[in-house]
């Protein structure tokens, strides 16, 4: 680097500082204001939370559905029978959830499996692969998980709201 670049280096950082003072004090006499962030939606579709969290929550187009076990109700009591019957209750549990945000499942751009065992994941996948159509399966990731209550499966999912 020669001196004369390295002398216009601190002339050219204080004129593209200028130009961005100017462009907010003309956005600010133009009376336009940054974007605030979205105020958070907590949805909670069986009434108000047993334990403290959000079973999902909305924050502008992006709607976070918590950790879903394969429980019935707002019963921490997982369902019988193994990963398959698991698997399709946390599927209809996140499909609920979902629903009280007006949305399906089909909005679903991302999810977390964590497994309690990942030898079972050919069967989640079986269950999971059906709550979806046309190839268009959310982008995911998986791990093996010691999970609450003797869960075999839990998925965590993020959607796109409209």
């Amino acid at each position: 680097m020669s001196a004369s670049t390295m002398h216009s280096l601190p002339r050219r950082l204080a004129f593209a500082a200028a130009v961005g003072v100017a462009a907010l004090s003309l956005a600010a006499c133009r009376g336009v204001r940054p974007a605030l962030a979205a105020e958070p939606q907590f949805i909670h579709p069986d009434g108000p939370p047993v334990n403290p969290f959000s079973p999902a929550v909305r924050v502008g187009d992006l709607v976070f559905v918590s950790g879903t076990l394969g429980t019935t109700g707002t019963g921490l009591t997982v369902v019988p029978g193994g990963i398959t019957p698991e698997t399709r209750q946390v599927m209809e549990n996140i499909k609920r959830t979902l629903a009280a945000a007006g949305l399906g499942m089909d909005r679903l751009v991302k999810c977390t499996a964590f497994l309690a065992d990942l030898n079972e994941w050919p069967a989640m996948n079986e269950v999971y692969r059906s709550y979806f159509s046309n190839g268009k399966y959310p982008a995911r990731a998986a791990v093996q998980a010691t999970l609450l209550n003797g869960a075999r499966v839990e998925l965590e999912c993020v959607a796109a709201a409209r």
